[in-house]
């Protein structure tokens, strides 16, 4: 009987680039996991107005890393570029803590999705260049594992701080300042970037002949992709969820800890599965997923369902997005692999900006369960699209 061969370990760039994100994602959910409540309990804000900044904020997140990506794959650098993405982000956090209105929130939401913009598509060429190329659903998988450790991590520490500080937003918001600075200081320290083969010939990026190198696969992921988006809109619903089923205030960031924790458990086994299966099944059971997920939430009213609720979203979180950045690494040649990251994502903050205006606006004009109903009817339109592709192509 013969034993398989044991893979090797992921390269130590790939857990470093993990924590890196784990560190930020404790810092930015402390935040968020506040931030919907503070806007519409302290500063007076409408939910529609949540809405519009959450879509803006992700949005502009999204549209920033074509640029990145571009200047990351004409330069044949990602970590610099990186590395000022996690700077601005936390330079970014103190300013939560001093806003008294909506001007200084819209700014630092704002900026902190700017750096997140910069950094986005570099990091994930980044983590494509390092990881070996039959291992790389496991790679975004554990990256998007440890970023999701921090992002349920981040919302228990606010629970804890806010029970312990009588419901204090604002010191909460200054704790975030400490995970982001470490989260900076372990990139510049811990990660050595690639080097790039020798007399490799730089071109432009976004030029006619360097996007024509982008082939037919690659746009098909971007489109699945956006669909995907329009599907899943800003998280900030759920937490606006949670307080109508009558949690106390300072256990409503509990909701995005349970989420977290369902997609950090399951990220990385999704992401090693991904290596091994077809990913059109995997992306159609992730889409079903999210039905099932969209359907609980619309009709509970009891937190057993909301749970239930959440804990199915984190498990559509877990199936999909670590198999579409894997999906686009692999479609995209490598010198253009920052510009691909780029264009997916300029289309999926599109998506993004138009789904969370739309949830805001049937939330307040009809009532949550027509904000759900929605994410749900647009996830069975992707899963019929992607039944009748597959159709298609075995014809």
């Amino acid at each position: 009987m013969t034993v398989p061969a044991q893979r090797p370990p992921l390269p130590a760039g790939i857990w470093v680039l993990g924590f890196v994100s784990l560190l930020m994602d404790i810092s930015s959910e402390m935040i968020h996991a506040l931030l919907p409540l503070f806007m519409v309990g302290t500063l007076g804000m409408s939910v529609a107005l949540v809405g519009l900044l959450e879509g803006l904020a992700e949005a502009t997140a999204l549209i920033l890393k074509v640029f990145s990506g571009v200047i990351s794959d004409w330069f044949g650098r990602r970590k610099p570029l990186a590395l000022l993405g996690y700077g601005l982000g936390a330079a970014t956090k103190p300013l939560f803590a001093l806003a008294t209105g909506p001007a200084l929130i819209f700014t630092a939401r704002l900026l902190d999705r700017v750096g997140k913009g910069i950094r986005g598509a570099p990091r994930d060429a980044l983590v494509a260049d390092i990881a070996p190329a039959d291992r790389r659903g496991a790679a975004f998988g554990l990256r998007q594992s440890l970023d999701t450790v921090g992002a349920f991590l981040g919302p228990l520490i606010a629970v804890g701080l806010m029970l312990l500080w009588a419901n204090d937003f604002r010191a909460v918001f200054a704790v975030a300042v400490v995970p982001a600075v470490l989260c900076v200081l372990l990139l510049a320290l811990g990660v050595r970037e690639p080097d790039r083969p020798a007399g490799e010939r730089r071109v432009n990026p976004i030029s006619r002949a360097s996007l024509q190198r982008l082939p037919r696969a690659y746009w098909w992921v971007v489109g699945v992709g956006a669909v995907f988006t329009l599907a899943r809109f800003s998280e900030a619903f759920l937490v606006l969820r949670a307080e109508q089923t009558g949690i106390a205030l300072a256990l409503v960031p509990l909701v995005m800890v349970a989420m977290n924790a369902v997609y950090a458990a399951a990220a990385y086994p999704f992401g090693q599965l991904s290596d091994r299966v077809s990913h059109h099944g995997l992306l159609l059971a992730g889409l079903a997923v999210l039905v099932a997920a969209d359907g609980v939430l619309a009709v509970s009213t009891h937190w057993a369902g909301l749970l239930l609720g959440v804990g199915l979203w984190g498990v559509h979180m877990a199936m999909t997005q670590g198999l579409l950045a894997a999906m686009v690494a692999a479609a995209a040649p490598p010198d253009l692999r920052g510009t691909a990251f780029g264009f997916f994502n300029l289309v999926s903050g599109v998506a993004m900006l138009l789904a969370s205006v739309l949830a805001g606006l049937l939330w307040e004009g009809i009532g949550p369960q027509a904000t759900f109903a929605a994410g749900a009817g647009f996830s069975l339109l992707a899963m019929l699209g992607l039944m009748l592709r597959r159709a298609g192509a075995a014809t």
